[in-house]
């Protein structure tokens, strides 16, 4: 077994096992952090694939600014010690129905789909300026003004939970 094997499955194990600690925690702030770790991993995917600068973005963007958004929410609300509810029974059912169905169709896909391993697809030259200027760029196959868009949309949606926080913390102060 080549180190670049045990590494993918090092990763995928990483990935499965803190992924569903992220979705059954019933603590927001640990949550967030195996979300981190989920993200981190992925970052690791990336490097294996010799696609660092996917794997830089996915650090920086996503483990990062995301969940660091996150996390600062969730003190800055002061709910770090909060828990979240039990599910009810058919809202589990519903999500052991999803997993079945999203897992048969995953594998049917992988299993039915005739993978080729293609021999004549040449490396494409890597132009740091082009790829700088289309970064920058505001016009066609540029990235600045969607980058712009979602940081508008992330500051929006902290500023909203913050309100919500303090709507739901005032209202629980009013009704002692």
């Amino acid at each position: 077994m080549t180190l670049n094997v045990l590494m993918f499955y090092l990763l995928s194990a990483i990935i499965l096992i803190f992924s569903v600690l992220t979705i059954t925690s019933r603590r927001m702030l640990r949550a967030a952090v195996y979300l981190l770790f989920v993200l981190v991993a992925t970052a690791g995917f990336y490097f294996l694939l010799n696609y660092q600068f996917l794997a830089a973005v996915q650090l920086t963007l996503y483990a990062g600014g995301i969940v660091v958004l996150i996390i600062f929410s969730i003190l800055l609300t002061g709910h770090i010690s909060e828990k979240f509810k039990k599910p009810a029974s058919w809202k589990l059912w519903m999500g052991i129905i999803a997993l079945v169905v999203g897992s048969t169709l995953t594998l049917w896909t992988l299993l039915s789909h005739n993978f080729v391993k293609s021999t004549d697809i040449k490396a494409v030259p890597v132009d740091m300026h082009l790829i700088g200027n289309q970064l920058l760029g505001l016009g066609k196959n540029g990235y600045v003004l969607s980058f712009e868009i979602i940081s508008v949309l992330l500051l929006a949606a902290m500023i909203a939970a913050i309100v919500i926080a303090k709507k739901e913390k005032s209202q629980k102060s009013d009704t002692l």
